[in-house]
Order: structure tokens, then sequence, then C-alpha cells
């Protein structure tokens, strides 16, 4: 099973190495504390130098190796990376880019997902290894492929055409009529007779069909999570005791899957997760994912990799500053996180992640961030009980990868409308506030939230949209950001006016809209300002809380309030500026009887995780003063092992302290 307590490792790759380094490595793992680390990613080519040819002999010593010395595998299939023999072999398995060109192998992930070949010698790899290993005693979980989409999300070759073909075809019970309806084909004369017309969205000379773009990601993903399926079938009928996992990307820029429909079909929910170096406050970024990867999994989950410092990947790779290393890892752990680790364990002195941290840089031991390795391995070992704890939100804030495609597809009323960024606008005075957030479908059962926020749903199906209309009508407080229910499952504007899907609950009506221009803004009667978006609100029902004070929608509602059934629906028809934005989101929580999860200074982050017996109180210290928070009397802080002196707890600049009150 997996190792006790809080996980902690990152990806091995000892085949980088020669073998009287694997000594030194394995000394180290234990020194730094090292339970769990991920093995075999990128090995393909060595394992079987030839199809059909499989050469273990450097993998069975590794596994043994960390065996002796107490570290756990997490034995992944190397299929992210075919080798050079494979494509020689199956030139058509090379993915092909919107614009025809078919691409090389030479660096990672440069199949179609749709490819036959691949995927008969994925499974054959696949099945070998889950064989060989199923009863290895160093093998606590399977680690299949990674970063599913990372590079070949979409392949527009004829493979993947037919493939998208079934696809939809399956979608649409072999409809044509229904399709076309669904794509609204009688635009620019884009009727479909014959099934075979239909092709991926290539490039093309204008603006493409936006459903039949919807409908390619769609597949995109479902086609990946097929093969994630297909490897995790072989790995189970080897060894159905293991668990599997793949690791997801929830971070900035990755947004190829929806993961929705992917977190159910694992048996362990993991993420990577890398910091934006233009970031000046990437802790909300990292609170953010983490609240959406807890609620993907549905509790707990596993960070399996992120970075000790720099990365390589970006304009310009900068260096953690002290304190950071602790303050990210524990940050992940506050949100669910019962396992911590890292790309990679050695940094590598070849190929093209050369010059990306590690947890043992080219340095070695005598650097700071082997000494915060050390240190991290120590804090995670003290937090061993909080393994397995959970949370407890009464915010939600509703999420859906299909709305984030439709809302930037090309030919919106504003392209500056950024799904990501919405949401973060209105997370980040939460984060602030600390108050506990979750994520949701649109249509997933809300009776524990008092109140749920919608910030982008641009794209709302119509059970998605019932169900958050009955959330409002049965108590809840629903507050709806502009331009959501734009667009149904179809992304077919819903007539009437907007914010269409929302209307009644609302109790508003848009006839028009007006974005605005970058560096635009326009007054709120609050004394706030509005910029990005605004729209000429009519009342039918509701009460205008904040209004325009300049622009030609002078006098018209910016922010609006009804009552429906028994509950609230706010509407947002724009972007208020952070501090009034924030102000408004404080408001409505308090009506709503949202409490935040403890008073702290400007600064700290509280976050909370609730086990059987004690609650665990995670406080990072992001500001530059000491912070004292008030904690229950009898609290240990567990990092330090200290008492609570007081009931108060003091958290220097930089600092985390993590404290368990008993219950």
């Amino acid at each position: 099973m997996i190792p006790g307590g809080i996980a902690y490792g990152g990806d091995y790759n000892p085949e980088q190495w020669p073998e009287e380094v694997w000594a030194e490595d394995v000394r180290l793992m234990r020194e730094a504390g090292v339970t769990m680390v991920s093995v075999n990613i990128f090995a393909w080519a060595l394992l079987e130098p030839r199809e059909g040819e499989y050469d273990f002999t450097r993998l069975d010593k590794i596994l043994a190796l960390l065996h002796e010395h107490g570290i756990a595998a997490d034995l992944a299939t190397p299929t992210a990376a075919p080798p050079a023999w494979f494509f020689r072999k199956h030139p058509d398995a090379l993915p092909v880019d919107k614009d025809g060109r078919r691409l090389s192998y030479g660096s990672r992930q440069t199949f179609c997902p749709s490819s036959p070949a691949y995927r008969e010698a994925a499974l054959r790899i696949a099945r070998v290894l889950g064989e060989r290993y199923a009863d290895h005693p160093a093998v606590v979980m399977w680690h299949i492929h990674n970063e599913y989409g990372c590079h070949n999300a979409e392949c527009h070759c004829d493979t993947s055409a037919q493939a998208f073909r079934g696809w939809l075809r399956r979608k649409y019970d072999d409809d044509l009529g229904a399709l076309n309806h669904a794509w609204g084909t009688t635009f620019w004369s884009q009727w479909y007779y014959d099934w075979d017309e239909i092709i991926p969205p290539r490039a093309t000379g204008a603006v493409p069909n936006p459903t039949h773009r919807l409908d390619w990601r769609r597949f995109c993903s479902d086609e990946l999570l097929a093969l994630c399926k297909a490897e995790r079938e072989v790995l189970r009928e080897a060894a159905p005791s293991v668990p599997a996992t793949t690791n997801f990307m929830v971070m900035y820029n990755f947004d190829a899957l929806d993961y929705w429909r992917w977190a159910p079909e694992l048996d362990v929910v993991s993420n990577d997760h890398y910091l934006r170096s233009t970031d000046p406050e990437s802790q909300i970024d990292i609170a953010l994912s983490g609240d959406l990867v807890r609620s993907l999994a549905g509790g707990p989950w596993l960070l399996m990799e992120h970075s000790t410092g720099a990365v390589n990947w970006q304009p310009v790779n900068r260096a953690k500053n002290p304190g950071e290393l602790r303050r990210n890892a524990l940050g992940h752990v506050a949100r669910g996180a019962d396992g911590i680790a890292y790309f990679q364990w050695r940094a590598a002195k070849a190929g093209a992640e050369q010059w990306h941290s590690a947890m043992l840089p080219h340095a070695g031991t005598d650097s700071r961030i082997w000494r915060d390795v050390v240190a991290l391995g120590a804090d995670l070992k003290s937090l061993a009980e909080v393994r397995g704890s959970g949370s407890a939100a009464e915010v939600a804030i509703a999420w859906d990868w299909n709305a984030r495609w439709a809302l930037e597809l090309p030919s919106q009323p504003s392209e500056n409308v950024r799904y990501l960024d919405v949401v973060r606008s209105w997370y980040e005075p939460l984060w602030r506030a600390g108050v506990a957030v979750d994520f949701v479908r649109p249509d997933a059962d809300l009776s524990s939230y008092r109140l749920v926020l919608a910030p982008a749903l641009y794209l709302v199906d119509d059970a998605g949209a019932a169900n958050l209309t009955t959330f409002a009508s049965a108590g809840g407080t629903l507050v709806v950001g502009f331009h959501s229910g734009a667009v149904d499952a179809n992304c077919h504007v819903r007539l009437g006016g907007y914010p269409g899907a929302f209307r009644e609950p609302l109790g508003v009506r848009t006839d028009e809209l007006f974005p605005l221009l970058p560096g635009e803004s326009l007054g709120l009667s609050d004394g706030g300002t509005a910029s990005l978006w605004s729209e000429r609100v009519h009342l039918e029902g509701a009460e205008a809380v904040t209004s325009y004070t300049s622009g030609p929608l002078a006098g018209v509602p910016a922010v609006t309030r009804h009552t429906h059934g028994e509950g609230t629906a706010w509407y947002l028809a724009t972007h208020p500026d952070p501090a009034t934005l924030a102000g408004l989101l404080d408001r409505i929580s308090r009506e709503a009887g949202v409490e935040p999860v403890r008073e702290t200074p400007d600064g700290v982050e509280a976050v909370l995780r609730r086990g059987e017996d004690a609650d665990y109180l995670f406080l990072i210290n992001h500001g530059e003063r000491h912070a004292e928070i008030q904690v229950a009397g009898s609290a240990t802080e567990l990092l330090s092992g200290r008492s609570a002196e007081g009931g108060r707890v003091t958290v220097a600049p930089g600092e985390v302290a993590v404290v368990r009150e008993a219950r």
C-alpha cells in the first residue's frame, strides 16, 4: 500500500545515471525522508529495445534497491515517450497539426492519440509490466502514462478524422440531421450529407464553426481518456489490488482535458502543478488548483510533480525565494494533498530538462535546495496524522471545462474575457478572507452549500441551469457573473435576452452587450469602477444594488439582487475593480451565513483540514510581519511539537504553522 503519513518523493530516473550512483541516491533519499518515488516514466526505449524484445535487468535492480531501503515505487507505464524504432515502423502514428504538418519524433508524446499502432504498442508494454511486477513488494501504485495531452492533445490526421466521425456517430445516435442541427450547419453552407465529409477543425480561411470546434475538444479529451482507461484495465487484470493514477495538470496553462470525466476513472487522483514566474501572488494559484483537485478527487489527493526551484520551459526561469519551497509544499497539503512529490529526484546533466530544478540539484548536498528538501521531509513526517483528513466548505464555485472551451472560442463579444482570469478574480477575495471553497460541476449536488458562485458559466446545459436555479429557489444564495448562461450545450445562443438560462432566477433581462476596451473603465454608484464588460440590464423583479455612473449605460444596473423562491440570486453584469468585488462578495457571503475558517491578519492564509477527532489549521504567513492567531486553548502546533500557549500561535513572516485542535 501507499506509505503511511504524507508520502514524499519525486520522479526518479536512475537510467540517466551510472549504476554506482544509485546507492548514493537511496542513501540520500533516506536522509531526506523520501518514502515513495515514481519510476520508469520515460524508459520505454531501454525496456523494449526492439519490438517484443524486453530487458528488465535495470528495472529489476532499481525496484529491488528501493525495496531494500524501504522506499515504495509508483511504477509508471512508459507510454508517454515511444522509442524511435516504433515511429520508423509506424510513421503514420506521428501527429499532424491543424496546418497539415506531420510532426517528427525526437521529444515526447509525439504520437497520434487515435493511432491503432500506438494503442497496441502501449497496451503491450503496459501488460508486460503489469504481469511482471504485479506482486513486487516495492510497487504500491501504477502511474499510467505521464501528463496526458501535454503536447499532443489534438491530432488532425486522417486517422483522427475517422475516429472523430465514430465519436460523433455515437454521440448523435448515427443521426446526421441531429449533428447538422447541433452544429448549425445551415450557416455558411456547412450542411453535411455524408459522415465522411466531416473532418477535424483544421486551419481554414475564416472563423471555424464553434460547435464543430467544441465537439472536437470534447472528442480529444475522450480519446486520450480511452487510452488511459485501456491501460488501467490491462493493469487491473494483472494486479487488481494495486491502485492506479495518472497525473493531471490542473494549472494556469493547461485546459485540454475535461477532468470531471477523468477523475472517476482513477483509484487515486494526482496532479502536477507549476508556478508562473510572472505571477506575483502564485500562492493564490496554488490554492485555487489545490481546491479544484481536491474537488475532483472528492477528498485527499497526491501532488505528483512540482518544482523545488526554477523550471526550464518559461521565457525566464527564476529560482524560488527563501522559504518558498516549504510554503508551496505545505500549501498543497493544506488543500488536501496527502503526498508531495517533485520533478525530479536528481537534476539531469543532459537532455531537454537539464536546467529544471530537482530535489538533489546540480550543486549537490551543499545547497539551499537540498537543505530545504531535508527540512521539508521532517515537516511532512510531523504531519503524518493529517493524512486522510478532509474539508468542510460552505461555498462552491461552478467550474466546467465545456464552458471554458466555449468561452474562449473565436468571434466572442470580447477576446479579453478569459475563463480562468474571471474565476480567479472571484476566488481571490474568498482566499484572502479565509473562506473555504469547493469547485463543483453545474449539475452537482449543492445541498451542503450556503453559497454557490458561477463567475464564468458562459455555456451551461439545461440540467446544470435547472440545478443552479433550484439551489436558489430552495433557499441558497446564487451569484452569477456576466455573460453566463448565454449558450446551451451545443453553443447555441439562448434567445429572449441575456443572461439566457439565468434570466428567471436573476429577475433581469439584458438586450445588448457593451464590452469595454483595454484600459477603459466605468464609474459605479458605490464608488468603485468597472472594466472589461458592461451590458444594458432591465429589471424584471430584481433590485439594483449598484449602477453605472458614466459611459453610455449611466444609470443602468450593474449589480442586481433578486429573491427567488426561498433564496437569493445576484447578478454581476460587469467586472468590478478588485476592492469593489471583494466588498460585494464579503457582503453576499455574510448575508448567506458563511464564516471564514479563522480571522487572520492580512497576508496570512488560513486553511482547515478536518479529521475524525481533530481539526488541522494551516497558517501560512505570506506577509512581512509576525502574525498572532487565536486557536483552541488545548491546541498543539505540529511542526514544532509545542503547545499553543494562551490559546495563541505566532507565525513569523514567510513561515508556516499547522495547529491541531481537538474536537
